[in-house]
């Protein structure tokens, strides 16, 4: 029986570089605060006032409306407590209720797995004071998204702990093996020619093979804490500012939903250990923990340290680089729906470089720390681009959403991003 190798590999005297600046225990925690609550700020809806008041258009008819009635209607100007602007100018785009019907009466139309259903109406909550802070800062409505997956990628690592028992340990180093026989020996080695620990030990330096690259690694190994949270909380804060439509961040941000969804069942089902915690033997380094550069969100409790298949830091930096060409317009297949005239040709050129070279920094920057196997990257984007080609499947909530919104008695915000918003 395998034992826990946890400190094992890290322990090698073969390396151990002074880590070129260490951060604080506080500062990861503040930056990505830092990005949301700026994100909210910049994206906030400024037609909207948290405290004058202000005109609302009520609805006035003569006689009860079926959900089908055409039906006209009157509007006249009222006075109330709340905000100009509030009035939703923007259209809901999963709404295909008639614009006639009185919005705080009839039920909502929705359309789910070919079934038309009816969802209660939130319209006649929109004064409430929390309608009207999300209507102002409807980027909160984003990070509510991405507390519900993170309780369920903590769902997934209790479920995974508890299926397995005692026994998690060993099988996920006993499949992190077999991972690297089916690179190195099986007949699928003629697709991988360059092995994992050959890339650490170009960084590290190996005697009689590699002189080393001890600043290269140093500087991959701040790289690989800091990039995957941080780096991701701000991609998604800028694109929501930046898409040029909210479809193009809608699919984006249902895309990375999906993935993690899917990679979440995996880690359920498959506990991987990463090369890192490979017993001594395979000669793999936690270079991370060795060079004091461990990310605050990658230790503790709270972190699933046997989910290496798939790599979500691949995963995402695959997105996240089809994101930047898309956004970049360079490329026709991957042009974006609506105008790119925004950009000047010198940014056009840079997302475009820089969509190629994030995800390429990153799969560099798993494999020299040794935190993914090359098959971890390839199920990464896999998963990723299945994501990418199924997102659409998550239609099926709006009608959950109409419900929870409901019940807290608030109406959903309308998106407020994307260049070609009017707002």
């Amino acid at each position: 029986m395998a034992t826990n190798t946890n400190d094992a590999a890290g322990s090698s005297p073969d390396w151990n570089s002074a880590p070129a600046w260490k951060l604080p225990g506080w500062f990861e925690p503040v930056a990505v605060a830092t990005i949301l609550i700026g994100a909210c700020y910049l994206t906030r809806r400024r037609s909207v006032s948290l405290f004058k008041k202000g005109k609302k258009k009520s609805t006035i008819y003569t006689k009860p409306l079926l959900p089908t009635s055409t039906e006209s209607i009157e509007t006249v100007d009222s006075d109330y407590s709340g905000s100009p602007g509030s009035q939703f100018e923007e259209e809901d785009p999963f709404d295909v209720q008639a614009k006639t019907t009185p919005y705080d009466i009839l039920p909502k139309e929705r359309s789910c797995c070919g079934l038309r259903i009816y969802t209660p109406n939130t319209d006649r909550f929109q004064n409430n004071w929390h309608s009207i802070f999300l209507n102002k800062f409807p980027f909160l409505i984003e990070i509510f998204y991405w507390l519900v997956t993170y309780a369920l990628y903590r769902a997934a690592h209790i479920a995974s702990q508890h299926y397995f028992g005692k026994e998690i340990w060993d099988q996920a180093e006993a499949n992190g093996i077999r991972i690297l026989e089916i690179e190195q020996v099986s007949w699928a080695r003629f697709f991988f020619p360059i092995k994992e620990i050959s890339v650490q030990r170009w960084f590290i330096g190996y005697p009689g093979e590699f002189p080393g690259h001890s600043t290269l690694l140093t500087l991959l190994n701040r790289a690989y804490a800091l990039i995957h949270i941080p780096g991701t909380v701000l991609f998604i804060a800028w694109y929501y500012k930046s898409a040029y439509s909210f479809k193009s961040f809608a699919t984006i941000r249902r895309t990375m939903t999906l993935t993690n969804w899917l990679a979440f069942t995996i880690f359920t089902l498959y506990p991987c250990m990463p090369p890192r915690l490979l017993p001594a033997q395979y000669g793999f380094i936690d270079t991370v923990r060795r060079d004091s550069a461990e990310s605050v969100f990658m230790k503790g409790k709270f972190v699933n340290s046997l989910a290496a298949m798939p790599s979500m830091h691949f995963g995402y930096s695959f997105i996240v680089g089809l994101t930047l060409i898309h956004h970049s317009s360079v490329i026709p297949f991957f042009r974006p729906a609506l105008k790119s005239n925004q950009l000047s040709k010198f940014w056009k050129t840079f997302f475009a470089i820089l969509g190629f070279c994030y995800p390429t920094l990153i799969l560099i920057t798993i494999v020299a720390t040794a935190n993914h196997y090359w098959l971890d990257a390839i199920a990464g984007a896999t998963v990723a681009g299945f994501s990418l080609l199924a997102n659409r499947v998550f239609m099926i909530c709006v009608p959950l959403e109409d419900v929870f919104f409901w019940c807290i008695r608030a109406k959903k915000p309308h998106h407020n991003c994307g260049l070609g918003k009017s707002n």
